[in-house]
């Protein structure tokens, strides 16, 4: 028997394999973007409360009503998006859920879906299954920091070109998804990027939909700005986030959506019929870590910025190429200096031979494309034990 065209037209999620065979192989595993250390305290004694208090059956479909509200107020103090909990807000299972929910709410068959590359690698078939079409607009590459000569502090400048991307837009645009902090450049949108796309959202009477997983993860100063926060774009505008990224609870699965009332009743529809609900407990304790002080968010930008500049040091020492983030947790590297046919035979050098897996750069660009092939991506939002022992490993590259 056959698997229908649908899922045949796209491979299974390269990241997750890499981990596969991180599991076989051994050694460090920098390819899934998940930490390595604990969250905080008081969100593991909410979740232990919740188990224990009563919190075990479903919750409302959309969300439980305390943790829309924790939403709701966050959005409005830190993205400057004013959210009415009952009628903007759905919680769902990740913000990887949330996107394909989003986009089967939002798409017809045949309608077009613009998406910069590269870009996380779930976005193509999950334009794919909502019967859209994905458009791709470059993101074109700076100069890798240890060919530049740019310190540490130089955060490397993604660009996409404004004429390229007024051309992607069509009478079959749709949306449009926008992922700052950019996963896998590390590229935070500028205001007056944003206000490009803007623009060109309410010229073309078409959606945003944002992934902004990464929004509290900053470095050297930059602003988190949310599209929806700009003039006429709350109304036209899906903003994603969630738990797992900014409080190190990856395996809870607790995305949400902030949207126009009626594109949430369509969120809502899909994602009733996609799991039901998130897990209860856990979206009970999401709320005590949306509750957390400000010396929080600022202490997670200095231990990111700590390690994001260790992981410079360490690829520049093993004679990679760099390209510095200026947010999320990801480092992009050129491989041109070692010689191998593509990213990913010098992928499989690592996990085979060093002990070292990371993900082929091919997998954040379209099939075939030639960008991708000579870079890898590494994660590292890992303990200094993990990271000391990945730059042994590395040694091994010289």
């Amino acid at each position: 028997m056959q698997i229908s065209r649908r899922a045949a037209s796209f491979p299974e999620s390269v990241i997750r394999e890499m981990s596969r065979l991180h599991a076989i192989h051994g050694g460090v595993n920098l390819a899934q973007g998940y930490p390595d250390f604990e969250p905080p305290a008081e969100i593991l004694d909410a979740a232990c409360r919740a188990l224990r208090e009563g919190y075990n059956q479903y919750a409302i479909t959309w969300g439980a009503p305390r943790l829309r509200a924790a939403i709701a107020r966050r959005a409005d103090e830190f993205n400057r998006i004013p959210v009415d909990p009952a009628a903007n807000v759905t919680v769902c299972c990740g913000a990887t859920e949330t996107m394909i929910a989003t986009l089967m709410a939002v798409c017809n068959p045949g309608d077009e879906v613009i998406v910069f590359t590269p870009y996380y690698e779930n976005y193509g078939p999950d334009a794919i299954l909502s019967g859209a079409v994905p458009v791709y607009v470059p993101l074109y590459e700076p100069e890798p920091a240890s060919r530049s000569g740019a310190p540490v502090e130089e955060a490397a400048e993604w660009r996409f070109d404004p004429e390229e991307l007024a051309a992607a837009f069509s009478d079959r645009t749709r949306a449009i998804i926008v992922n700052t902090p950019h996963n896998p450049t590390g590229k935070v949108f500028s205001r007056a990027e944003l206000e490009t796309i803007a623009e060109l959202c309410r010229r073309h009477d078409c959606l945003a939909i944002t992934d902004e997983i990464y929004e509290h993860i900053l470095y050297d100063g930059r602003e988190h700005v949310s599209l929806a926060s700009l003039d006429g774009m709350a109304e036209r505008t899906v903003t994603i986030s969630g738990a797992s990224k900014t409080f190190s609870v990856t395996g809870w699965r607790i995305g949400w959506a902030l949207a126009p009332p009626e594109i949430t009743t369509g969120i809502r529809r899909v994602h009733d019929f996609l799991t039901v609900g998130a897990p209860h407990p856990l979206q009970e304790a999401a709320v005590a870590a949306l509750e957390l002080p400000q010396r929080y968010y600022d202490e997670l930008r200095d231990k990111y910025t700590a390690r994001r500049d260790r992981v410079t040091r360490m690829l520049r020492a093993s004679g990679l190429s760099p390209f510095i983030p200026q947010g999320a947790y990801y480092t992009l590297a050129d491989i041109t200096p070692f010689g191998y046919p593509d990213d990913v035979a010098f992928t499989m050098h690592l996990i085979r031979d060093l002990g070292v897996a990371v993900v082929p750069g091919s997998s954040f660009y379209p099939a075939g494309a030639e960008a991708g092939k000579r870079k890898i991506r590494f994660a590292f939002p890992k303990q200094d034990a993990t990271l000391a022992e990945a730059e042994r490993r590395l040694a091994g590259l010289g």
